[in-house]
C-alpha cells in the first residue's frame, strides 16, 4: 500500500470513527469532517498542498481519472473495504483538485429510526402518483427516500427501479425485485434511462434528482400511466416546489405541466435537519398530501395558497413546518433559537412559541 493509499484509508477510518457525515479535502486546509452539521478540521493531519490533494483525489478516482480530467468534475460511489460506502464528488477550484465525500450509512433506517412523522407511512401504501422529497442539500432527502423505498420493498411484491447519480443506498430485494441503475455505468443519462423505463415493467420508480425539464416531463408521464414515482428537488416547501416545476418549462408548455402535476401529485415532503438539544440532529418536516383543494390550486396557478391548506388539514396527515418546529420545541428536542433559524415564517413561529 502506498503512502497516499494509507493516508486515504486513515482519513476514511477517522470519518467513520467520528460518525461524520462528510469529509472535505481542499488545498490550503486540513482534511475536514462535518459532524452534526458543523465542520471540524482533523488536527492530526497536515494542511493539504495542491499535489497532496490531487494525489488523494486520484487515489479515489482510480480508472475514472481520465473522465474527471476531461469533464473537470465527476460524481461516483466509492466502496471502502466492507466497512462503508461514500458518495464522492471531485472537482476543480482555482485550478486545484478538491474532493467532497458523503458517508452513506450501510443500514437503511426505518421512518421511526429517522424520527420522521408516522403520517409518511401513507406513502408506502400508494400504488401510483408523484412523490417529491425537498429541502436543502445535506438535510436527509436521500435517506428519507431510501426509507420509503425499503418500506415498499419489505411490505409489497413490486418491481422497483431506481435511477441514481451515483447509486447511494444498496437495496436487498425482499418482497420486491429492486433494480438500481447508475448514470454513467448503467445508462448515459436520467433522460435515457427514463425513456426506456416503461418498457421494463416497473411498479415503483425512484429518480435520484429532478435536474431538467426532460426528466420532470417523463416522470410526470410515468406517474400519469399508473406508476408510483419518487424523486427529490432542492426547494424549500410545497408551494415553492410546485412553482419551480412549472417554471422550468417554456411558457407554451406550462399549462400542460400544470394539469399533469395537478392530476398526479400525491405528496411533497420538505425536510430540514436541526441540531438536537441532546446532540445529533433531528428532522423537521412539512408534509403535504394532495387533495381536491391542492389540485384545484395547482390548476388555477394559486400555489401560494397551498400553505393555508396544509395548515388547516392536520386531520389528513398534513403538517406545516412551523407546526412541527413548535412541537419539537415543546418536546425539548430543539432550542427555540435554533428553530427560529430554520423557519420560513419567523413571525408566525414566534407567535406559536409565545402561546406555549
Amino acid at each position: 500500500m502506498t503512502t497516499i493509499e494509507q493516508e486515504l484509508e486513515d482519513l476514511l477510518l477517522n470519518t467513520l470513527k467520528l460518525n461524520a457525515s462528510d469529509l472535505h479535502l481542499s488545498v490550503g486546509y486540513k482534511p475536514t469532517v462535518r459532524i452534526d452539521g458543523n465542520l471540524l478540521p482533523l488536527e492530526d493531519f497536515s494542511i493539504l498542498t495542491a499535489e497532496h490533494a490531487q494525489n488523494l483525489a486520484f487515489s479515489l478516482l482510480g480508472e475514472r481519472r481520465d473522465v474527471f480530467l476531461e469533464k473537470k468534475e465527476t460524481d461516483f460511489s466509492y466502496a471502502f473495504r466492507d466497512k462503508a460506502r461514500f458518495r464522492v464528488n471531485i472537482f476543480f477550484e482555482k485550478g486545484f483538485v478538491s474532493s467532497a465525500l458523503r458517508l452513506i450509512p450501510s443500514k437503511i433506517r426505518t421512518l421511526e429510526e429517522l424520527n420522521l412523522p408516522v403520517a409518511l407511512h401513507k406513502i408506502s401504501k400508494l400504488k401510483q402518483g408523484f412523490i417529491l422529497l425537498t429541502g436543502p442539500s445535506g438535510h436527509g432527502k436521500s435517506t428519507t427516500l431510501a426509507a420509503l423505498i425499503d418500506e415498499i420493498n419489505r411490505e409489497r411484491a413490486e418491481h422497483i427501479i431506481t435511477i441514481e447519480d451515483p447509486i447511494e443506498y444498496l437495496f436487498i430485494g425482499n418482497k420486491s425485485i429492486v433494480n438500481q441503475r447508475e448514470i454513467g455505468g448503467d445508462t448515459k443519462s436520467f433522460h435515457n434511462a427514463l425513456s426506456s423505463i416503461l418498457r421494463e415493467d416497473p411498479n415503483v420508480i425512484m429518480i435520484g434528482e429532478m435536474r431538467d425539464p426532460e426528466t420532470i416531463a417523463t416522470a410526470l408521464t410515468a406517474a400519469e400511466t399508473g406508476h408510483l414515482v419518487l424523486s427529490s428537488l432542492h426547494t424549500n416547501n410545497a408551494s415553492q416546489t410546485v412553482d419551480r416545476i412549472i417554471d422550468v418549462f417554456p411558457p407554451g408548455q406550462q399549462n400542460q405541466i400544470r394539469l399533469q402535476l395537478a392530476n398526479t401529485l400525491s405528496a411533497i415532503i420538505s425536510q430540514r435537519l436541526l441540531p438536537r438539544v441532546s446532540g445529533g440532529r433531528i428532522p423537521a418536516t412539512e408534509i403535504m398530501f394532495s387533495n381536491n383543494a391542492i389540485s384545484n390550486l395547482i390548476r388555477e396557478s394559486k400555489a401560494h395558497q397551498i400553505d393555508l391548506v396544509i395548515e388547516t388539514s392536520l386531520e389528513d396527515g398534513m403538517v406545516s413546518l412551523n407546526r412541527h418546529l413548535d412541537e419539537l420545541i415543546r418536546r425539548g428536542e430543539v432550542a427555540p433559537e435554533v428553530a427560529m433559524a430554520y423557519t420560513l415564517n419567523p413571525v408566525e413561529l414566534q407567535t406559536r412559541i409565545n402561546h406555549n
